[in-house]
C-alpha cells in the first residue's frame, strides 16, 4: 500500500517509516525543512515538502495514499488548532474514499488513574495540557460514517533507540550529572518500546480497523523515581526532585501532566490485531539496551 506518514522524519514517525518500508509499503513523509527531507530519503520514503501550518500541503500528501498516518505534533501554544485543522482538513479530503486515517493520541488524555488500571473504556479525565484532544479522537472515530477508516492510537510513554522522555534524562544525567524529575516521583507511568509501537501501526495499516481506538502499552507502570534512578546509576548522576509549583512557573501546564500516576494496559490490539510486543521492558533498556554508551 501506498502510506503517507506525518512527522515522518520524526522519533516515532521514523521508526514507524522504517517498518513500513520492511513491510513492502511504498511510503511518503511530510518535511518541512530539507534536513527533515533527508532523513525522511535515509529511510526509504519519499518527502513532501509542507508542514502542519498549511494543511493544504498535507492534504496533497494524504491524496496519493491508501493511508494516512498522523504522528506530527507542533508542541506550542497553538498546538490544539494546528491539530485540530489538520485532522479536520484530512478527514474532509478522505471523505468517501474507504482509505484509512491513523490517527497518534497519547495516554495522557486518560488523566491521573488514581492507582487503578486504564483500558480504551476508561472515563477520560484530561489534563489541560491536552484536554482538547478526546473531541479530535471523536472526530476521526466518527469518520467511518463518512467511509473514512479513522482508527486511533493512544501510545504510553515512548522509549527505546536512545529517545524519548527517557533519552532526555539519559541526556541531562551525562551533561548535568542529575535527572530532575516533577514531584516526589511517586507517581507510576506506563511505556511503550518504540519498535512494538511501530509493529502496532504496521498491523494496524494492514488490517484497518476503522471506528476502533487501541491503547499502546507493554510491560509494567514503573514510579517516575525508579525510572530516573536508574538513569543516575547508570550514569554516576543523582535525582533532583522539582516542586511542582516551581516546574509550573517554568514549563506550565506540562508539569500537571508530569506528575499524573497513570497505570495503563490492554488487550485489545492483540485480541483484534494479534499484536504481541516482545521488547525489553524500560528498565532493562536503560541498563542493557540503547540507552548505555554513546
Amino acid at each position: 500500500m501506498n502510506v503517507f506518514v506525518t512527522g515522518a522524519s520524526g522519533y516515532i514517525g521514523g521508526v514507524i517509516t522504517e517498518y513500513l518500508r520492511k513491510a513492502g509499503h511504498t511510503v511518503s513523509g511530510l518535511a518541512r525543512s530539507d534536513d527533515a527531507a533527508e532523513k525522511v530519503r535515509k529511510l526509504g520514503a519519499t518527502p513532501v515538502t509542507g508542514d502542519l501550518r498549511n494543511p493544504a500541503s498535507v492534504v496533497a500528501g494524504a491524496a496519493r495514499a491508501d493511508v494516512v498516518i498522523h504522528t506530527a505534533m507542533a508542541w506550542g501554544p497553538d498546538s490544539a488548532a494546528l491539530d485540530q485543522q489538520t485532522v479536520r482538513a484530512t478527514l474532509d479530503a478522505l471523505r468517501g474514499s474507504g482509505r484509512a486515517f491513523l490517527y497518534t493520541s497519547g495516554v495522557w488524555v486518560i488523566g491521573d488513574t488514581k492507582g487503578r488500571v486504564a483500558g480504551e473504556l476508561t472515563v477520560l479525565r484530561p489534563p489541560a495540557l491536552v484536554a482538547w484532544r478526546p473531541a479530535v479522537e471523536k472526530m476521526v472515530i466518527e469518520s467511518r460514517d463518512a467511509k473514512v477508516e479513522g482508527v486511533v492510537i493512544r501510545p504510553a510513554m515512548v522509549y527505546g533507540r536512545g529517545g524519548g522522555t527517557v533519552g532526555g534524562f539519559v541526556r541531562q544525567a551525562r551533561t548535568q550529572k542529575l535527572v530532575r524529575i516533577v514531584g516526589t516521583g511517586n507517581n507510576h507511568w506506563s511505556f511503550i518500546h518504540v519498535d512494538a509501537l511501530a509493529e502496532l501501526y504496521v498491523r494496524a495499516v494492514e488490517q484497518t480497523p476503522g471506528g476502533e481506538l487501541f491503547l499502546a502499552a507493554d510491560g509494567p507502570a514503573f514510579t517516575v523515581r525508579i525510572v530516573a534512578e536508574t538513569v543516575a546509576t547508570m550514569n554516576e548522576a543523582r535525582v533532583q526532585l522539582w516542586p511542582l509549583d516551581e516546574a509550573r512557573q517554568q514549563i506550565g501546564a506540562m508539569a500537571d501532566a508530569l506528575v499524573m500516576d497513570q497505570r495503563v494496559m490492554s488487550t485489545k490490539a492483540g485480541r483484534m490485531l494479534g499484536w504481541a510486543p516482545k521488547w525489553p521492558n524500560v528498565l532493562d533498556e536503560i541498563r542493557s539496551g540503547s540507552y548505555v554508551g554513546g
